[in-house]
């Protein structure tokens, strides 16, 4: 009692078709697939932004050097200009 048979399912594809026509459905079913298609461009991009804040997080700040006292910057590594402390760069006294 609970099964359909083949001729009841051409019954219910007839009159569908009768009711709205064969262009409604098709243009029911290209609205359905653009809007698939939209949905996942959408969650591409949405993906993109969280790859690239994740790469950045675990990635070190541009122009520090890691070493085994932790991250220094460049600038304190790089050796002083003659006649001038590490520290502050000005003229030892």
């Amino acid at each position: 009692m609970g099964s359909f048979s083949i001729w009841h399912w051409l019954v219910v594809l007839l009159v569908v078709l009768l009711l709205f026509g064969s262009g409604k459905i098709s243009g029911l079913m290209g609205d359905v697939a653009k809007g698939i298609k939209s949905f996942k461009a959408n969650i591409k991009e949405d993906e993109k932004p969280a790859d690239a804040s994740m790469a950045a997080e675990s990635a070190p700040p541009a122009g520090t050097i890691a070493g085994p006292q932790g991250a220094t910057t460049a600038a304190a590594t790089a050796e002083p200009a003659s006649g001038t402390t590490p520290a502050t760069g000005r003229p030892a006294a």
